[in-house]
């Protein structure tokens, strides 16, 4: 969980907290992995955009962390006694109406910096742009509410893994390639893994208020069989790149996150469904695992582009 910052609403302090800043390496590395794969591009590639990719990424991951935490209060999802969000309606250090301008702010931010990659690379990232701001939006927003019928896991797979991935290489390099799909896999695999361990650990607090996961359909048991899939799933696509001949041997530097891994696949054994406090951090420290292991991924990709 997030750590409990103490002090008034609308300080600097509460607004990170409201964005969940923790997590924004999730938004973070599909974007690395995407300017990585464009090193290996034969064309020209646009560098001087990366930073305006990475800040565009953030801001719309942090849009829909607010609107996520909006709606789910008003659902009430987010109470007194539950783990997810940011907790700050919960606590009052932000009012809803803070929340909801504040995520109308970040999506607009966002589209703005869109507005320059559209003039740069045309209309074609501008339907990749609405894909993303929708998807970002409707997470919870009413009608639609994905998250609540439990499509949450494989949209975040697709949106945060394989869109990201070719719309940070895209915007980049103005092109597309089929490799650079084949490498956003184990992204998705381990964004998907970070909200498989959220929902997890939020079950039976989910059922009670009426919300459909993934994890609560299929119930705590078989829930550990999805986040061992999504982890592990990740490792053995990059293994299948080496093989391929997509990565080469450079590949392997992911072995390096074994440990983590298997941490938090021990914690997950362990965990009892009466007892969710036991992996309250398994999200964190998920997310953990999804930095370091691509980071290590996009530096292979870089290795194998230089000395192929």
């Amino acid at each position: 969980m997030a750590e409990v910052v103490a002090g008034r609403a609308g300080t600097w302090a509460v607004w990170l907290r409201a964005v969940r800043a923790f997590s924004f390496p999730a938004s973070i590395v599909p974007v690395v992995v995407g300017t990585a794969m464009a090193a290996r591009s034969d064309g020209a590639v646009a560098w001087w955009l990366v930073p305006f990719v990475a800040v565009a990424s953030v801001l719309m991951h942090a849009g829909t962390n607010l609107i996520n935490d909006f709606f789910d209060y008003l659902k009430g999802v987010d109470t007194d006694y539950s783990y997810g969000g940011s907790r700050v309606l919960v606590e009052g250090l932000l009012s809803p109406r803070q929340a909801f301008v504040g995520a109308l702010a970040m999506f607009g931010a966002s589209c703005g910096i869109g507005l320059l990659f559209i003039a740069v690379r045309g209309w074609p990232i501008f339907a990749l742009g609405v894909i993303g701001l929708l998807a970002g939006f409707f997470y919870t927003a009413r009608p639609v509410g994905y998250k609540y019928f439990a499509l949450g896991d494989a949209l975040v797979f697709i949106l945060m893994g394989p869109l990201m991935v070719i719309g940070s290489y895209f915007v980049l390099t103005g092109s597309y390639d089929h490799a650079v799909l084949i490498a956003s896999l184990p992204v998705g695999c381990l964004v998907a893994a970070i909200l498989a361990a959220n929902n997890m650990r939020d079950i039976q607090h989910d059922r009670d208020a009426q919300v459909r996961t993934v994890a609560s359909l299929l119930g705590h048991d078989r829930a550990r069989l999805e986040y061992y899939g999504l982890v592990g799933g990740a490792y053995v696509a990059v293994l299948g790149m080496i093989a391929g001949g997509l990565v080469g041997a450079w590949g392997l530097l992911i072995l390096v996150t074994v440990p983590l891994a298997v941490r938090n696949a021990r914690r997950v054994a362990r965990s009892e469904a009466e007892r969710p406090e036991t992996i309250a951090t398994l999200d964190v420290q998920t997310a953990q695992l999804h930095l370091a292991f691509g980071l290590l991924f996009a530096l292979s990709i870089l290795l194998g582009a230089v000395f192929q």
